[in-house]
């Protein structure tokens, strides 16, 4: 049985033509797969939704050549002309709507058009593509927190917490997701107690947690507090950190100057030479985010993780750039809260590296 995908993709210019980015969306069974954006230079709104559409169509075609595809968009132009049922004037959108066809085969794609409400998580990537992009002469963008505030859609909020303390943590050695892998210190755990007591009383609906040792002890304390069951997934591993895994600041600036130069200089430069870059951890945690707000509507869900994952969320939920996570930390046991909405992934802030329950 062939496989079926639902994109979704919109696009956008400031000015139009002016500074323009596309955003696009491929789900498959309610799950989010992959989020896409990019800035595309100096273009017509039209081109740029062409162009989110092409990204999709080409994102699933790499997933599977023979899958069905319902492509969404606010666009009833692009709809028309993609069904055949409009004719393109316009050459850029002609070539456009050519590559597009040849992305994926046009047999297997069907377009519907959906309103622009309902398309608003693709418009919300290709505005965080733009706002890394352009000047501070830009048009102002929607409050789109005010506007769900009002709207009386309940969030999911998330409790981020970080595991409790190591051997390694007093002394900011590196500890990865493909290194050495430390239990809790006395100390971990007496702060895994601490903020089991506290989540206890804000009444989660279920508890999920990185796979490896350090957040599993954490967890397990945290389910006992709570009568949870807990779930382990993947994606909230740590960070990989290669060669560094155990080794200080110091003697990793010793050991790996160039490496740690470029490390601390970009956010898209791995660890070391086999470790993950904050782009790479960005990459997957922001996308466990989105699902957890399809997956779990409305509800409540501690998460525990890591340092580094929670601060890429961090930025992501304020639209910052993401060498911001450069200016965060995030303390052993200490609570973040994210709110996210599952109608466009909308994230809120609502707290960072929250330890008043530790004395």
């Amino acid at each position: 049985m062939a496989r079926a995908f639902i994109i979704s993709a919109d696009g956008g210019s400031r000015g139009n033509p002016g500074p323009a980015a596309y955003g696009a969306v491929v789900s498959e069974n309610g799950k989010i797969l992959h989020e896409l954006f990019e800035t595309i230079g100096v273009a017509t709104n039209n081109v740029a939704e062409y162009n989110g559409l092409l990204a999709a169509l080409r994102k699933v075609n790499e997933i599977d050549s023979t899958a069905m595809v319902e492509a969404r968009m606010d666009s009833k132009l692009v709809v028309e002309q993609m069904s055949g049922r409009w004719q393109i004037k316009h050459p850029d959108m002609r070539e456009l709507a050519k590559l597009a066809r040849e992305a994926h085969p046009h047999e297997l794609v069907t377009y519907k058009w959906i309103p622009r409400d309902e398309n608003s998580h693709a418009d919300r990537l290709a505005n965080k593509a733009l706002d890394g992009d352009v000047g501070t002469d830009a048009p102002l963008q929607k409050n789109f927190l005010i506007e769900r505030l009002v709207s009386g859609e309940k969030p999911t909020t998330i409790y981020f917490v970080r595991h409790g303390e190591t051997i390694l943590t007093p002394e900011r050695r590196f500890s990865g997701g493909d290194g050495s892998d430390p239990e809790l210190s006395a100390e971990g755990l007496a702060q895994a107690e601490a903020v089991g007591k506290e989540l206890a009383a804000r009444n989660a609906d279920l508890i999920i947690a990185s796979p490896m040792v350090r957040t599993k002890q954490t967890a397990d304390v945290i389910a006992k507090a709570t009568g949870l069951k807990v779930t382990y997934d993947e994606a909230w591993r740590e960070a990989g950190f290669g060669e560094w895994d155990g080794l200080t600041i110091p003697q990793v600036k010793e050991f790996y100057p160039n490496e740690w130069l470029s490390w601390v200089s970009s956010a898209g430069a791995v660890a070391g030479t086999t470790g993950e870059s904050y782009e790479d951890v960005a990459a997957r945690s922001e996308l466990a985010l989105s699902n957890l707000a399809l997956e779990h509507p409305g509800k409540t869900i501690i998460v525990v993780t890591h340092n580094y994952v929670i601060r890429t969320l961090v930025a992501a939920a304020l639209g910052a750039p993401l060498e911001s996570v450069y200016h965060l930390d995030v303390l052993p046991c200490s609570i973040t809260t994210i709110n996210t909405w599952a109608s466009d992934g909308l994230r809120a802030l609502r707290g960072m590296s929250e330890r008043s329950h530790l004395k």
